[in-house]
């Protein structure tokens, strides 16, 4: 029995000597948490319930020229409800005016408010939806109703803000104006002005305190923000906004006349650069079309003829030929190394001069010549393109710029054909935008300029960045050259491929340009039209240059060629420019008398002075004086044809009876 009590005696020693070291060890567990990692645990306690989210900043606006808004940032503001803020008396006296205010302004009765308000508070919700996509003015009033005004804690109101991007004149000009968005693995991209001048539209991100509550939801501590956000700087573009709307729609409808695949027009200011217009347009699979690529920025392509500029360019700086020469078409068609260079025109043209043959476009013509000058030396000619910047990109600020591509001497691919095909077009590749450039200088008498988008940085009226025209090439050639490249362009228009587009009211410059290009489809090879129209006006004293380009237009009618597609819109958009733009002319000698309308006037004031009690004979005077002395005179006016009055319908003398209808012949 001993034995048995001091084994029992044994385990409750054990027993104790085990709960006594828990008790040890939890002891020093607390201790630990308490003061060695207590800072850690309270920290992730707080990480867990209140954190800082950040507010997105207003981004900066972007503007046209002319001041239009572009691109423009408007803050959304969603408002939620924590029915357990509000003390029980101050929820059961507001919660009617406060139901009462919100179907004022939101539309929906108020006593659809009233129960929901109700079942929040009888739920517990803590967040209960009152309203979503508010303007800043709603916001405002809504701040302002009974219970809301006591603010967060007193009142209950909930507010979530976030910042729209809006841009006012819609589509047009989308891809150029741009975005900036961030993806869904948290990496941004973007497009056009909006991601290019990023570092100036986007302001500072401020900071809120939230405390999280149920649901696993957040609501702000505070009525004020830990840091305010910082607004971004504004943009002035180049883009005038009555020039995009002029080329948007002339690009616009030859695209669906032609059911064309998509389509770009530049519009450029000659001295400055700057690019006042830009449209591309892709056609969607229901047949209609809207901004998918910036085709002019960065759809590099073999150009066709409008690159025969760069032959009569180097041909004559060289000296080589003087477009008096006379070359043989050979019937439309020629053959270099076993492969023929064909002219559009079947059957040739016959002898014709250099000069002739450029503004018909002849490819035998211009192949023959720069094949025969150059291909002892192609060096010669490559460098020549290579010099006026043709091989290179233009460095432009918004990214995804197409790069070009102009066949080397040096390369391993160079061949027999490379010098002869460039010539015409092909086997080179630029961009419209760079084709711009480069035909902008011989309208800018020699000077490239780079292709200017933003003029100026600003926040409100302060000038924060100024962007001034960047020369490329003071002169890229000579200016005899000049002279005789702008004789050649102006003879496209009034007598060569362009001549469908002359006007003698107008004055235009350019080159046409169609060109077959090679696309892959379905794993084979496959062509398609390009048709364009580059140049610049007015002719005699340039102020715009343009270019259009039409991808894949219809060949039902066999009217795929530049003059008949791209040239169209490129005169649209010049008569439009200077139809329709308002006129600034002074009006001189604005009071001189003129006697005949002086003499006129006094025989109608005579007659309207002396008023008759019988219809007065009104034969000889102007119509539109003689309706005037009948109205005066409570008289109906009849008119038939203009000019002066030769038969009235009731006989000068009879009775005047107010209301009768007289019918006048005029002459």
């Amino acid at each position: 029995m001993a034995v048995e009590d001091k084994n029992i005696s044994y385990r409750i020693y054990i027993v104790a000597f085990a709960i006594f070291m828990m008790a040890i060890a939890i002891t020093v567990k607390l201790t630990n948490i308490q003061w060695v990692e207590g800072d850690y645990y309270r920290k992730l306690a707080k990480d867990r319930t209140v954190k800082n989210f950040i507010i997105p900043s207003n981004k900066g606006n972007v503007y046209s020229a002319d001041g239009s808004l572009l691109a423009t940032s408007i803050p959304n503001y969603e408002i939620r409800f924590d029915a357990l803020a509000p003390k029980l008396e101050a929820f059961e006296k507001n919660v009617k005016p406060l139901s009462d205010s919100l179907s004022i302004l939101l539309g929906k009765p108020a006593s659809f408010y009233l129960n929901e308000f109700q079942k929040a508070r009888a739920n517990n919700n803590r967040y209960y939806l009152v309203a979503r996509d508010l303007s800043y003015t709603d916001y405002i009033k809504i701040k302002s109703f009974p219970l809301f005004n006591k603010g967060t804690y007193k009142g209950g109101i909930i507010v979530e803000q976030e910042t729209v991007r809006e841009h006012p004149i819609g589509k047009i000009a989308e891809r150029t104006i741009g975005y900036e968005r961030t993806n869904q693995n948290g990496t941004q991209d973007g497009k056009g002005l909006e991601w290019a001048f990023r570092k100036y539209l986007n302001g500072k991100d401020g900071k809120i305190l939230k405390q999280k509550i149920s649901k696993g939801q957040w609501k702000p501590i505070r009525d004020v923000n830990e840091v305010d956000p910082q607004d971004g700087y504004d943009v002035i573009s180049t883009i005038d906004v009555f020039i995009q709307d002029i080329a948007h729609h002339a690009l616009l409808k030859q695209l669906t006349d032609y059911e064309a695949d998509h389509g770009c027009v530049v519009v450029m200011e000659t001295n400055t650069g700057k690019i006042k217009a830009i449209a591309n347009l892709g056609r969607a699979g229901d047949g209609s079309y809207y901004e998918t690529t910036n085709y002019a920025v960065a759809e590099s392509h073999e150009p066709g003829s409008t690159y025969k500029l760069v032959d009569m360019m180097t041909l004559l700086e060289d000296k080589k030929i003087d477009t008096s020469a006379v070359f043989d078409t050979y019937g439309g068609e020629i053959k270099i190394s076993g492969k023929s260079v064909r002219d559009s025109h079947k059957g040739g043209y016959g002898k014709i001069s250099l000069a002739r043959g450029f503004e018909v476009s002849s490819n035998t013509v211009l192949v023959q010549a720069v094949y025969e000058n150059y291909k002892n030396n192609p060096s010669e000619f490559v460098n020549h393109v290579n010099g006026y910047g043709l091989n290179k990109t233009l460095g432009l600020p918004i990214i995804g710029e197409g790069k070009p591509y102009v066949p080397q001497p040096t390369d391993k691919n160079w061949s027999n054909l490379s010098l002869p095909w460039m010539a015409f077009g092909y086997g080179v590749s630029i961009t419209p935008l760079q084709t711009l450039t480069f035909y902008n200088a011989v309208a800018n008498n020699g000077v490239m300029v780079k292709p200017l988008f933003v003029t100026e940085i600003k926040e409100w009226n302060r000038s924060i960045k100024k962007f001034e025209t960047e020369i490329i090439n003071p002169k890229i050639c000579s200016q005899e050259t000049i002279l005789k490249l702008k004789a050649l362009m102006l003879n496209v228009v009034k007598k060569g491929t362009g001549a469908k587009l002359y006007s003698k009211d107008f004055s235009m410059a350019g080159k046409t340009g169609t060109a077959q290009v090679n696309y892959s489809s379905n794993g084979g090879s496959d062509k398609y039209y390009a048709s364009s129209f580059v140049g610049y006006f007015p002719a005699d004293k340039p102020k715009y240059s343009c270019i259009v380009v039409v991808h894949k237009p219809s060949t039902a009618n066999n009217n795929y060629y530049g003059a008949d597609v791209a040239g169209p819109v490129f005169k649209r958009i010049a008569q439009k420019i200077f139809t329709d733009a308002p006129s600034t002319n002074e009006i001189k000698n604005i009071n001189r008398k003129i006697e005949k309308q002086e003499k006129e006037y006094d025989e109608y004031f005579e007659k309207s002075q002396n008023m008759p009690l019988s219809i007065p004979n009104l034969k000889g005077m102007s119509g539109m004086d003689a309706v005037a002395l009948l109205g005066n005179l409570g008289i109906k006016v009849k008119v038939i044809g203009i000019g002066k009055v030769k038969k009235q319908s009731v006989q000068a003398g009879e009775s005047l009876v107010k209301n009768t209808t007289i019918t006048l012949e005029l002459s």
